[in-house]
């Protein structure tokens, strides 16, 4: 596969038609619809739901729960958990980026060596009216010490019913062509989830796209776009489950002295205190061991 002179953001391929690419090139994501089956959702949703039940527990998967809910408020259930991430250790779960259909529009943005880097279930609880379900707007580059971004993807599929009321993605086209920009936490009165760091200053005005989505679309969208969720206003757990995918031919960088030097000092402070006050790892560490080849061979990542 190759790049294009004209087309900067996505490769030759027979997959995407002219008239897709041209709008991922513009807009910087792309909805397929009805991507994955509803059987695999099903079985991507029943995993979840042992991991809350504690009847499975992958080796490296992080548990997140909403900054709102109170630890003994809920026995073990999907109720106390909004997030997980890094199931690469899980079989079943991980199914998911080795998807053959999500693979081959993954192609299309990486190239023919995938890496799976950083996989997630993220199931939006009901605001607690605090707005804590918000996720702020950001650019998931700033989390990633790896380059170069246009062999980026991410592969975000909804696992049910997707709109404004419970929390859809909101996007602001065309921004994948601006530059990392600075993030740290908002100021929200209500709270602000572990690790939600979002763009301090960005054009309010840029229009907004919200993705309405059914179960198995799926968006991908390079890693610079910025994008975020509003809160979950209904009363049911809006899930979705997601991966980014690298080139293996990417390489990774010191993101010493740069806009990510903030994430990486939190990173490497969990990392402590996962694994010991001096585990010795830094952020190149904790990537390569998210990092998983999923098709063709290893290169450099």
């Amino acid at each position: 596969m190759k790049w294009s002179p004209t087309l900067w953001y996505t490769l030759d391929n027979n997959v995407l038609s002219l008239e897709q690419r041209k709008f991922y090139e513009e807009n910087g994501f792309l909805v397929i619809k009805n991507l994955v089956s509803d059987a695999d959702i099903q079985r991507f949703r029943v995993e979840f739901e042992k991991i809350c039940r504690q009847e499975s527990k992958p080796v490296g998967l992080m548990i997140m729960r909403d900054v709102s809910i109170a630890k003994s408020e809920y026995s073990p259930s999907e109720k106390i958990i909004s997030k997980i991430q890094d199931f690469q250790e899980d079989k079943e779960l991980f199914r998911f980026c080795t998807l053959p259909e999500i693979l081959k529009y993954v192609e299309c943005f990486t190239g023919p060596n995938i890496m799976a880097m950083h996989a997630m279930l993220i199931n939006k609880p009901p605001d607690t009216g605090k707005k804590t379900s918000r996720h702020p707007l950001h650019q998931d580059l700033y989390y990633f010490p790896f380059r170069p971004s246009n062999r980026i993807v991410c592969a975000w599929t909804a696992m049910e019913h997707i709109d404004r009321k419970n929390g859809c993605l909101a996007v602001l086209p065309g921004t994948h062509k601006l530059p990392l920009m600075p993030h740290d936490y908002p100021q929200w009165e209500g709270g602000v989830n572990s690790m939600y760091h979002g763009i301090q200053d960005y054009d309010k005005d840029h229009a907004r796209v919200h993705l309405v989505m059914e179960k198995g679309d799926t968006v991908f969208f390079h890693p610079l776009l910025i994008h975020g969720s509003g809160r979950n206003q209904t009363q049911g757990f809006r899930k979705s489950i997601s991966c980014h995918f690298a080139s293996a031919n990417c390489h990774y960088i010191d993101v010493k002295g740069t806009v990510q030097e903030n994430i990486e000092k939190e990173f490497l402070g969990k990392a402590d205190r996962l694994y010991g006050t001096e585990s010795g790892l830094n952020f190149k560490d904790i990537w390569m061991f998210r990092g998983r080849l999923v098709k063709g061979e290893r290169i450099t990542l």
